[in-house]
């Protein structure tokens, strides 16, 4: 039986060659992107720019996230538990940005093609079922 379902902010980040940054937390298996659960209190928006910074150290303004809505689905990495994940998309360019870097909980980080992150099994169903595509599709949109 599903437990309660986790409730996420997901961005996807997008280097300048259009490769998407994938994160993979420490004791799990599944890349998947930055980001993590609200803490009591914060909309979605504000998760995903705090978790940025915490976990690879890129210290964006909100204006710089583009909403792409809500999606349903698997967690990666918790057994028959479902995923609601608020979706944004972020830019990034070193030469203004500066670094990133694993922090907090991550054990590591990885610029990938999406085309050839679909193809890894493990990869987490959001990325695969619907932010993979939708990069590919639209040419990194």
């Amino acid at each position: 039986m599903p437990g309660e379902p986790i409730t996420v902010s997901a961005v996807r980040v997008l280097d300048p060659a259009g490769r998407i940054l994938l994160v993979r937390k420490r004791g799990t298996s599944k890349w998947m992107q930055p980001g993590g659960k609200p803490e009591p209190g914060e909309q979605p928006l504000e998760a995903a720019v705090r978790e940025l910074h915490e976990e690879i150290g890129l210290a964006l303004p909100q204006s710089r996230f583009t909403a792409r809505g809500k999606w349903d689905g698997w967690a990666a990495n918790e057994a028959n538990t479902r995923l609601v994940a608020y979706l944004f998309d972020v830019d990034y360019d070193a030469a203004h940005d500066g670094p990133v870097r694993a922090d907090a909980e991550l054990a590591e980080i990885a610029w990938r093609e999406p085309t050839e992150a679909i193809e890894d099994p493990h990869v987490a169903p959001l990325l695969r079922e619907h932010v993979l595509p939708r990069v590919i599709a639209r040419g990194g949109e």
